[in-house]
């Protein structure tokens, strides 16, 4: 546990973080929030976007700026739970089994195009990320702390993918959309890339800085009257026609620390409604399912979050930085 005076020496760490991933990656600053929040709470991201909008890029300069060891894997069909995990060998010199660790044992492992792997190799993952550890032909293993999952998924592949099961994407604190660009946004890029472009650029903001920040959230005050928003909205998802499933009582876990965590990034001390709103927005929308006759009418998740959010749940007023 981390007191309030730690937080004021971390605000403008934040805001460095997303300088140095900037010397790189133009916009998507919303992104670098999500990351940050996950990586505050013990959480772990569904990144969702097309190709060639630089998912690795932006994922290889954050784990620098925050001074956290990285490994990439590339799902595909054929791979084995022991692709991530890793296997023990025989060591001819030593005579003795050896283990080769897998990709798994990094601090960030972004699990690219995660829907390609067959589902007993992303189950395998998944396992992972909830137990924090993982079991070699019958050995458990603890993960490095902290363990933090960037799965990325491509929206518009259908052939040759295995779709997450709404139990695994339960596991994702938050699913973050990566669109294209805004005009001005795209024509900052283009420049950046027509001028002195290097990712040797970004620099760390401080030693161990991603390690450090785990669990400072935790004494971000939160009020009974934001703790009963929290409920309310949650409750709210459960009592919509237009979905078959609401969220579980882990998405309402999920969304209060998100929240703290955003506060926090905010530079606030207390949670206020619009850091829960806005954490809602990327919190819950990937564990609703719609009924089919809503999305034969064109309502999906987000509009009925939307409607959850700001007309159907009223937001407490006031002084909410005490009770």
């Amino acid at each position: 546990m981390k007191n309030l005076e730690d937080h004021e020496l971390y605000k403008e760490k934040f805001e460095q973080v997303k300088e140095e991933v900037s010397k790189v990656i133009i916009g998507y600053e919303d992104v670098i929030d999500d990351f940050l929040v996950c990586l505050m709470t013990g959480g772990h991201l569904l990144l969702e976007g097309v190709p060639g909008i630089a998912k690795t890029t932006m994922i290889k300069v954050f784990t620098k700026a925050v001074d956290l060891d990285y490994e990439r894997i590339q799902f595909t069909q054929d791979m084995l739970p022991a692709d991530i995990s890793g296997h023990y060998y025989y060591d001819q010199k030593s005579s003795e089994f050896e283990l080769r660790k897998g990709p798994v044992f990094a601090q960030v492992l972004m699990a690219d195009e995660i829907n390609r792997a067959p589902p007993k190799t992303q189950s395998a993952l998944i396992e992972a990320m909830q137990e924090n550890q993982v079991t070699i032909e019958g050995k458990t293993l603890g993960l490095p702390k902290p363990f933090f999952v960037i799965a990325t998924r491509n929206p518009i592949e259908t052939e040759g993918v295995y779709p997450l099961p709404e139990a695994q994407l339960d596991r994702f604190m938050i699913k973050s959309d990566m669109g294209y660009l805004g005009r001005e946004d795209e024509l900052d890029m283009l420049k950046s890339k027509n001028g002195d472009w290097d990712e040797e650029k970004v620099n760390k903001v401080k030693d161990d800085f991603g390690l450090q920040i785990r669990g400072l959230h935790d004494d971000v005050f939160v009020s009974n009257s934001v703790l009963s928003y929290i409920r309310d909205i949650i409750f709210e998802t459960r009592n919509v026609d237009e979905l078959v499933v609401g969220a579980s009582p882990r998405a309402g876990e999920q969304l209060l620390y998100a929240s703290k965590a955003f506060a926090l990034i905010s530079e606030k001390d207390y949670v206020i409604p619009d850091h829960v709103k806005e954490m809602a927005r990327r919190v819950l929308p990937h564990r609703l399912i719609v009924s089919v006759e809503a999305e034969l009418e064109d309502i999906d998740e987000h509009h009925i979050l939307d409607d959850i959010l700001e007309e159907r749940v009223e937001a407490p007023k006031g002084d909410l930085s005490r009770d």
